[in-house]
């Protein structure tokens, strides 16, 4: 017995080691291992911000260095005073309170730029007049001519999507509806839609502003989303245009209009955010899409890949993403040939010259190029339009990659009974669709239908969204109908009461569907837990009746 004692002594100091020690380490590393990811995802977004902060930085210096060498052509020989001022032939005075506004930086810029321009032998550089010599024709060739904005900038995520006028179907609204619909509330507030109206007659513009407006307020009162349009200064005379690529004229104007708009949009979009995504006013996104394209931009940061377009669609021009500070490099490229190649042609053409090489053979460029212009497989983006903004001209092409559309959305939903006098068709129940196993599909909806959702127990609901139709079949929603909730406990007296509209059995109707088949809203605090909630039909439907998303949000507060 003696002797046993010190081995088994021992095997319960190592026990007691892997107890201690070992069990700690080992769930430190599994704390640790995510961590450290996330930590370099953050540390690759610090530095692609940092570039587009750069690049926000050399458009300041950019502005300094134009009004110094007009200063100092005006009148080189009276250089810049400290407190003085600047004074030109016409004695026209720069005093020292606007040079004490500027920051040092810009002040000794100013400066240097300014006694530059004494010397007949300083260089100026090529800009965008040398390409364009139009604009310099016009003050406002580049400015706007409308612009509904709310100031947002510094998102993550811009999205550029150009619209002209069609003759025959505008899919502008449906694309922002699903693009919006798509986003979560924190891809929302870290995004921008900017919505540029390729077209000069205001009146047209104005009407397509309006009706953005309209449909989607809430968003362009936070800043989501942005509408502007080009001057027709902006555009050289389309008529006089080059023929090239033996195009008819009307393909040549088409393009080369195309090419000019783009560069507008991506210069405005230029310094609104770290990344930019170029978009067409026909497509449709899959769910979270500015997650996974935000990810997978990080994920190449971190690893150090030297990429230069992130390709999110196979067709065209769609769902290209770049770095911010990087589009420069495509704006100059689009001015310098806009008239003579289609824009996604010019892309090819631009990271062909940045990585190609003569001395090698076309394999060897194919895959270099496949370093600077990555593709990520399932595409996030699917074209949809068949009628093109050039006449006669059909587009069938669908990107293969995208996969197919799902037709419900599944969530975790609060426990609850359901329950509607609305008949399912076949295994396609309200149950199985609160549940997540498919879509509600109900037979042609009656007024006074409700479909209802009852909790056991009354909870703090913070969030509703109910999606009708889908895909497959999208006239299949619900039109005239409310949503209605049934508080617990509120006091009869309490001033919310006189806040809602109220049913004869004590409802308080809190929403309703809109023209996209779509009731969302987040209920107010003070409205404390809900015993009920229900969809209310008000009207005949000529259609069977689908929901596709039903997504109760309990509030974290209880």
């Amino acid at each position: 017995m003696g002797l046993a004692g010190p081995p088994l002594r021992r095997r319960g100091y190592y026990f007691l080691f892997v107890i201690v020690v070992l069990v700690p380490l080992t769930i430190l590393f599994l704390i640790i291992g995510p961590a450290e990811q996330t930590l370099s995802q953050r540390v690759a977004e610090f530095q692609i911000r940092l570039q587009y902060l750069e690049s926000m930085y050399r458009a300041r210096q950019e502005d300094v260095a134009i009004l110094s060498q007009y200063l100092g052509m005006s009148n080189a020989a009276n250089g810049v005073s400290g407190s003085g001022g600047v004074q030109d032939g016409s004695n026209i005075t720069l005093n020292g309170a606007i040079l004490d506004a500027l920051s040092p930086e810009a002040r000794a810029i100013l400066r240097n730029m300014t006694n530059a321009a004494r010397f007949p032998s300083t260089l100026r550089m090529p800009t965008a007049f040398h390409f364009l010599p139009h604009l310099l024709d016009d003050p406002t060739s580049l400015r706007p001519a409308f612009l509904m904005s709310r100031g947002r900038q510094s998102v993550s995520v811009v999205l550029g999507i150009p619209t002209v006028k069609r003759e025959k179907q505008s899919y502008l609204l449906g694309t922002l509806h699903n693009l919006i619909t798509n986003m979560n509330e924190e891809e929302r507030n870290d995004t921008m839609i900017l919505v540029f109206i390729g077209e000069t007659d205001l009146d047209y513009v104005q009407l397509v502003a309006k009706q953005i407006e309209v449909r989607f307020s809430s968003h362009v009162e936070s800043g989501l989303i942005e509408v502007f349009s080009p001057p027709a200064a902006y555009y050289p005379n389309l008529d006089a245009l080059r023929m090239t690529l033996n195009d008819p004229p009307e393909r040549v104007k088409w393009r080369s209009k195309q090419n000019l708009d783009f560069g507008f949009l991506m210069t405005y979009a230029q310094l609104k955010g770290t990344f930019y995504v170029q978009l067409e006013d026909d497509i449709l996104a899959k769910r979270g899409f500015i997650t996974t394209m935000k990810n997978f931009a990080l994920e190449k940061s971190v690893r150090k890949d030297p990429w230069f377009v992130l390709d999110f669609c196979q067709l065209g021009f769609i769902g290209k993403l770049f770095k911010s500070a990087e589009l420069p490099w495509v704006i100059t490229f689009l001015q310098m040939f806009y008239n003579d190649k289609p824009v996604d042609w010019l892309l090819e053409h631009l990271i062909y010259t940045k990585i190609c090489n003569w001395e090698k053979d076309m394999k060897h460029c194919k895959q270099e190029k496949a370093k600077l212009w990555i593709h990520y497989k399932p595409s996030l983006f699917q074209h949809i339009g068949t009628t093109s903004s050039l006449k006669g001209k059909v587009q069938k092409l669908k990107d293969k990659q995208f996969g197919k559309i799902p037709t419900f959305y599944s969530h975790s939903n609060p426990k609850a009974q359901v329950r509607s006098a609305i008949v399912a068709y076949k295994t396609h129940t309200l149950r199985r669709a609160y549940d997540g196993e498919t879509f509600f599909w109900g037979l042609l909806p009656q007024p006074g239908d409700q479909v209802e959702f009852i909790f056991p127990k009354a909870i703090p609901l913070r969030k509703y969204l109910f999606r009708s139709g889908n895909t497959e079949h999208p006239s299949d929603k619900f039109y005239n109908t409310t949503v209605e909730i049934l508080p617990s406990g509120l006091d009869e007296a309490s001033p919310i009461w006189s806040t809602y509209n109220t049913t004869t059995d004590g409802f308080l109707i809190v929403g309703s569907f809109s023209s996209f088949g779509i009731a969302e809203g987040i209920l107010e605090p003070k409205i404390g837990k809900v015993k009920e909630i229900r969809l209310h039909v008000h009207s005949d439907s000529e259609n069977w009746a689908i929901l596709s998303e039903i997504h109760l949000e309990e509030s974290s507060a209880r």
